[in-house]
């Protein structure tokens, strides 16, 4: 089943390929400066978390100034309803103005969902178990969760000066209600679920909660393409404050570390390079909601963590690493490509006891690549991916992960 889904998938692509490559190097040609313009298009994607995603997506790539000396600016929207009976509706922007004096970054998402969770920290297993923790029967391993989600993100940087440095501030806001934990068969003994025992404890509500803070950031962009870098590097740092004046439960910091650097393997075809990140996520004080704790999957794209679904593991602290090899497929053209990849990521929990780096978590893979639009890097990125314990999945995007 899983080969005939990927046949299928290469199919769809080279067909859809076939039919508007024509039309996007016509619709580059006219995406001069200031020429916002986006199309909305049926959409079909895959991930372990969702499953089957079928809606509507647009993306739009321009320029806000010459492109000499701006980058190029994307948007991203979807509208996607899954065979997980979930809707998915979010808005990601990268913005550039004019000579790239002021970067704007938005992540705009409501969802109306369900994901499993495994308790915390980097031991959880697949299959359900219980721990004791003081005088409690804690349930640990895959436990259903419902829920919705309000998200509002925006990021305002100015450039300093002429350098690739950029300095600002936001504003982040996440409601989670409807929040319900159940698991599909009955067990023969009392416990708590995860979720409900790590926030019950920490005098958080258990049907819904916020998280409303202000960030102050720094930003190093040197990335040809910040879409689908061929070359240099990238930094972030974003250090975040949630008060209780602004909306939230409890007062909590945060600090979360982003670099990503591409090593050009060969100067004739930039396509052919080594890619790699590294991101980090702390808690610096106070407490954060379960939900809201640093976990796998859950970055701006959603792209870390290949070979695992959607938060398989949450922590009060983590730490995340990925290599990825990409190169050609084709000796004269960019049409196809492919990958490999390798990650590794640990967390730790304070409600078990187990530190960072205790136990670490692999994951590797390989994709394919279809350059849809070779002008604005447009990519169809194809996966599969293997971690530990019988993980696995298989992830539909597009432009690379990172």
């Amino acid at each position: 089943m899983k080969k005939f889904c990927i046949l299928f998938l290469i199919g769809v692509m080279i067909s859809s390929i076939a039919n508007s490559q024509d039309a996007d190097t016509v619709a580059y040609e006219a995406n001069k400066i200031n020429d916002f313009s986006i199309l909305p298009l049926p959409a079909i994607a895959y991930n372990p978390a969702n499953g089957w995603m079928f809606g509507v997506a647009a993306a739009s790539s321009w320029f806000m100034g010459d492109p000499v000396s701006t980058h190029q600016s994307n948007l991203v929207f979807n509208f996607l309803y899954t065979t997980k009976k979930q809707w998915i509706i979010s808005s990601k922007s990268n913005v550039f103005l004019a000579d790239d004096q002021w970067n704007l970054i938005g992540d705009w998402r409501y969802f109306i969902t369900s994901q499993p969770t495994y308790g915390l920290g980097s031991s959880t297993p697949n299959d359900l178990e219980f721990i004791q923790i003081g005088q409690e029967n804690v349930l640990n391993g895959k436990q259903q969760m419902d829920f919705s989600l309000i998200r509002f993100y925006e990021t305002i940087l100015r450039r300093i000066g002429t350098s690739k440095f950029y300095l600002g501030l936001g504003y982040h806001l996440d409601i989670h209600q409807k929040i319900e934990s159940f698991i599909d068969e009955p067990i023969d003994f009392d416990a708590d679920f995860s979720h409900d025992f790590y926030n019950q404890t920490l005098g958080f509500p258990i049907d819904r909660y916020t998280l409303s803070g202000i960030s102050i950031n720094g930003i190093m962009e040197n990335r040809d393409v910040a879409a689908s870098p061929y070359e240099r590097n990238y930094a972030m740092i974003s250090y975040k404050i949630n008060p209780e004046f602004l909306g939230s439960n409890k007062s909590s910091s945060t600090l979360l570390l982003d670099y990503r650097h591409y090593f050009n393997l060969s100067k004739t075809r930039k396509r052919h390079l080594i890619a790699t990140w590294a991101y980090a996520n702390f808690l610096v004080s106070g407490d954060l909601p379960y939900m809201n704790l640093p976990s796998l999957g859950w970055d701006m794209f959603g792209r870390s963590g290949r070979g695992y679904s959607q938060g398989r593991f949450r922590g009060e602290n983590m730490v995340y690493t990925e290599m990825e090899y990409r190169f050609p497929l084709q000796k004269n053209k960019d049409l196809f490509g492919g990958t490999v990849f390798l990650n590794a990521a640990s967390f730790n929990s304070k409600t078990t006891g187990e530190k960072l780096m205790n136990k670490i978590n692999p994951g590797y893979g390989l994709g394919l690549r279809v350059l849809i639009n070779k002008e604005k890097r447009t990519t169809i990125t194809a996966d599969y991916g293997f971690g530990q314990k019988g993980n696995s999945g298989f992830y539909l995007n597009i432009n690379e992960s990172f």
